[in-house]
């Protein structure tokens, strides 16, 4: 993503809207995959993945340090997401 000088508050805002907008696109297509995902797994300890879930982490903190972002920030993120994400497997997995 190009990132340019904000000219006004108003300028930073909009960009921020479509950051957001952005973003909330990604996590849709990462729970699509996500939900995909459950067809695979046979059991409820296959939903955990902490395994999985650590190798994520490790690969969104290298991230984050390249990008000079925040890699406690993201992996805060990502664990919440991972939370609500497994939440939502059980769901599916146990009706």
């Amino acid at each position: 993503m190009n990132k340019i000088k904000a000219e006004s508050l108003q300028h930073a805002r909009q960009q921020i809207d479509a950051i957001d907008t952005a973003l909330v696109e990604l996590i849709a297509a990462r729970q699509f995959y996500v939900d995909q995902t459950t067809r695979f797994k046979k059991t409820e300890t296959d939903l955990q993945s902490p395994d999985r879930m650590e190798q994520v982490i490790e690969n969104v903190r290298a991230h984050a340090q390249l990008n000079s972002v925040d890699a406690d920030a993201v992996e805060h993120l990502y664990r919440e997401m991972f939370k609500y994400f497994i939440q939502r497997e059980l769901k599916e997995f146990r009706p």
